[in-house]
């Protein structure tokens, strides 16, 4: 193994050039030198150096919390160093605003796209840098603009499109399009590939690669450490706000990576035991629901769920799975169908009495849906119970029983935390995630929906919610899992079903013959089981 030595600011030579300047001698398009960032109270980054060299495609991972977001906030200038310098193509840069970064030729792909889906590609594109006059927007110029880059950088997108209209691959490269369009050489991709299929990955690959023949430089910021063996020249590992090295991709293998990246080994292969599943606990039949624009976003969605199952299902992001779990757990009233738990009709309930008839749910934006980020620790653990006798005395919540039972989920699930009273938001990413599952999970539901489980967060918080998963699995528990991840799927699921344009096209009974490229074809809709296969198989 061999770990790419970092070289002293003494050591950057000056040359002079025509005109008297003198700039610094390199091969790199960004040098981030000894970055240290301080908020009251916490060291975010602590003497970080990062080294981006010209055409490579260089992989940052690390957990969450581990001092990523900050740091790149400061190379996009976010955010200002406490101390360091940081270097553009060998010139000395002080950002004061992300404008400047633009400006100095970087571009940043953000996980959430920052995109008006009631507009077209092309309007995307050239928002906020308009072709044209202050009164009037040249839009074919701009829809000429979007094909030409398109056409350049084999990033093929409608430009004449509404961006609601159009797959999340699009959206992706829409977003890439943007930063190439404002001039960027450098690009930071943020989790590209966390809503793609297979297929499109590889697809996506295939052109970064292009972009690097063009000259250009990338940062690729991944928890999926199988994409960064297959993409990437060099990687930089942060732990705990501190460099763990950069090596070259060849030394390491995923194992290793993941040992640097945690501080020992994790391992997201998790055994789980063969099962005989028990009764049948919850099934849905002929879900029906049509949005407000007429669109069909469940299209007559059946299955049911034993104890001890877990059945995964997969599907391209926006293809009806949102809708599903918010129809089951009752944010989200169906026009047509069925749902029943344990036997009995809960189709028109309310969402405390399906909670109360026995389902939990882990949804899939934590921050949105899962807590209530100003709130503490405290209030966002007992938020399903509070209401109950269970932290009560003569009538009344008993201040030291919340603080109880809180402190013991939250130690439980190895919550990384202060104090019980401290801001939810004031955690990491990961750390937010086991608080919403220790919530859940302490429930004793009959049935568990996990909705993106591990979305976004580092290896060793998915290696422990994971085996949580399979543990809840071992009690008899019946599992709805909804993820994007399909080594998650694949790894977890007892069966699994695939959904594409709101309708279940796949169903796979036997999940060790079945591989993530199989599991992709179904979701781009370009494979598909019978009505026979589909209602026999999956169906009572």
């Amino acid at each position: 193994m061999n770990m790419v030595s970092v070289p002293a600011r003494s050591t950057r030579r000056a040359i002079k050039t025509e005109g008297g300047r003198f700039d610094l001698e390199t091969n790199y398009a960004i040098e981030m030198l000894h970055i240290t960032k301080r908020f009251p109270g916490i060291i975010a980054n602590d003497d970080i150096t990062l080294q981006l060299k010209k055409g490579e495609i260089h992989a940052l991972v690390g957990e969450n919390g581990a001092g990523k977001s900050t740091l790149m906030k400061m190379l996009f200038g976010m955010l200002a160093p406490t101390e360091g310098q940081i270097f553009v193509d060998g010139k000395e840069v002080h950002f004061s605003s992300s404008s400047d970064a633009i400006a100095a030729g970087l571009g940043m792909v953000h996980q959430h796209f920052m995109q008006v889906p009631s507009m077209t590609v092309a309007e995307n594109l050239i928002l906020g840098a308009e072709p044209g006059t202050a009164l009037k927007v040249d839009r074919k110029e701009a829809v000429r603009i979007t094909t030409e880059l398109s056409d350049k950088y084999n990033l093929k997108v409608e430009a004449k499109e509404k961006v609601e209209d159009i797959s999340l691959a699009m959206r992706q490269k829409l977003e890439i399009l943007k930063a190439l369009y404002r001039g960027a050489h450098i690009l930071i991709l943020d989790e590209p590939t966390a809503v793609l299929t297979p297929q499109e990955t590889e697809e996506l690959f295939e052109q970064l690669k292009l972009l690097i023949e063009h000259g250009h430089t990338i940062i690729f910021i991944s928890h999926k450490l199988n994409e960064v063996k297959a993409l990437c020249n060099r990687m930089t590992i942060l732990r705990d706000g501190k460099t763990m090295g950069t090596y070259e991709i060849s030394d390491l293998d995923e194992r290793e990576i993941s040992r640097l990246m945690v501080g020992r080994d994790v391992s997201l292969d998790i055994e789980k035991e063969e099962m005989e599943f028990g009764k049948t606990v919850f099934s849905v039949k002929d879900l029906v629901y049509v949005d407000q624009f007429g669109k069909t976003r469940l299209d007559h969605v059946s299955f049911s769920i034993k104890e001890g199952q877990i059945l995964g299902i997969a599907g391209i992001d926006g293809n009806g799975q949102s809708e599903l779990v918010e129809a089951i757990v009752g944010t989200l009233k169906q026009q047509q169908g069925t749902i029943t738990m344990n036997g009995k009709d809960i189709s028109n309930a309310p969402v405390l009495a399906r909670q109360e008839a026995g389902i939990s749910h882990v949804s899939e934006d934590r921050m949105k849906f899962g807590t209530a980020p100003k709130l503490s620790l405290e209030d966002n653990t007992i938020s399903k119970v509070y209401y109950t006798d269970k932290l009560k005395t003569h009538g009344l919540l008993d201040s030291k029983k919340i603080s109880e039972f809180t402190n013991r989920i939250l130690k439980e699930f190895l919550v990384k935390y202060d104090n019980s009273k401290q801001s939810i938001a004031e955690l990491s990413g990961g750390n937010v995630q086991k608080v919403v599952v220790g919530r859940e999970f302490d429930y004793e539901p009959d049935l568990l929906i996990m909705n993106q489980p591990t979305r976004g967060i580092d290896v060793g918080a998915i290696e422990f919610i994971r085996k949580k998963i399979v543990d809840m699995r071992s009690r008899k528990k019946a599992i709805l899992l909804v993820s994007a991840d399909l080594s998650e799927i694949l790894s977890l699921s007892d069966t699994i079903l695939v959904m594409h344009e709101g309708r279940i096209v796949g169903h796979i009974a036997d999940v060790k013959k079945t591989s993530e490229n199989e599991l992709g074809l179904y979701m781009l809709g370009v494979k598909e089981d019978s009505k026979e296969q589909i209602g026999g198989a999956c169906c009572e």
